[in-house]
């Protein structure tokens, strides 16, 4: 089974979807599971893990019906109010669905850079691992330490870095972020996406080489066992195709072990989400 950890899906609407600047436009459109079909199909993906783009519940229950009646969607990771005092009982309504195997928040756009440390946010993570749910962390790097404290605080819930927290690839700025990586990673509770990525480059001009430093440290603090492969599509075409963000990450693990390339590929995300996935590549 080879899975794409972390894609998106929308029907674009200007109001809901404001991040979209002009500068994005190749996003202003539709993008739903027939599209992402024409992507998986010719680059040998088998299913996805459709992530959360807007922070509703309404996001949450679009991307679950979706998932219903489209058997390549193996999990959806979706977006629920973790500050709210009630999140207990959404958590269990949510708990129903088989195929919601996460939450995450754009933990990204919250102004305070320990917006992840509020009391209200981590009582609310820490009820997810009683109804086995995940947690995305979707951060930039000044926000890492804020993330390597609260993964400290909750050593039993289970989380991934969405993007290798988005590094500065167009800059090629590595440190704290390295540093922070690897502090991080000593957490066994982490996994690692390596999504995103060519979005953090220079959109026009990047190349392959531009990503090795920071592949370099992601797969030394993680390992093979610990990463798992995400296009970030549609997100991803603002930089590349969807071929061009799959090749970077198969060029760089060529010499690894088939059963490393496996893991990174769809055996990880299988393992944290707990995918219920068929061989033939339909999810269960």
């Amino acid at each position: 089974m080879k899975i794409d950890s972390h894609q998106h899906f929308w029907r674009y609407d200007a109001v809901r979807d404001a991040w979209i600047k002009d500068s994005m436009a190749v996003l202003k459109r539709d993008f739903l599971p027939h599209d992402l079909g024409a992507e998986l199909l010719p680059n040998g993906i088998d299913a996805s893990v459709a992530v959360q783009a807007d922070q509703s519940e309404n996001e949450t229950k679009f991307l679950l019906e979706l998932a219903e009646t489209n058997s390549r969607i193996a999990g959806v990771v979706g977006w629920v109010d973790l500050l709210s005092s009630r999140v207990g009982e959404r958590l269990e309504y949510f708990s129903h669905f088989s195929k919601l195997r996460g939450f995450r928040h754009i933990a990204q756009a919250e102004p305070d850079d320990r917006f992840l440390l509020r009391k209200e946010f981590v009582d609310g993570v820490a009820q997810l691992s009683t109804f086995g749910f995940s947690y995305d962390i979707l951060i930039y790097p000044r926000q890492l330490p804020a993330a390597i404290e609260l993964v400290a605080r909750l050593p039993e819930q289970r989380f991934v870095i969405d993007h290798c927290a988005k590094p500065e690839i167009k800059t090629g700025k590595i440190t704290p972020w390295a540093t922070q990586i690897r502090e991080i990673a000593q957490n066994k509770n982490v996994y690692c996406k390596v999504s995103g990525l060519v979005t953090e480059a220079d959109w026009k001009f990047w190349k392959a080489g531009d990503f090795k430093p920071y592949l370099d440290v992601v797969f030394d603090a993680f390992g093979a066992q610990r990463l798992m492969f995400g296009s970030d599509w549609p997100v991803c075409l603002l930089a590349g195709t969807y071929r061009q963000a799959k090749q970077l990450i198969e060029d760089y693990v060529q010499g690894f072990s088939l059963a490393d390339s496996a893991r990174v590929f769809g055996g990880n995300a299988a393992r944290f989400y707990a995918l219920q996935t068929a061989q033939h590549g339909s999810a269960a």
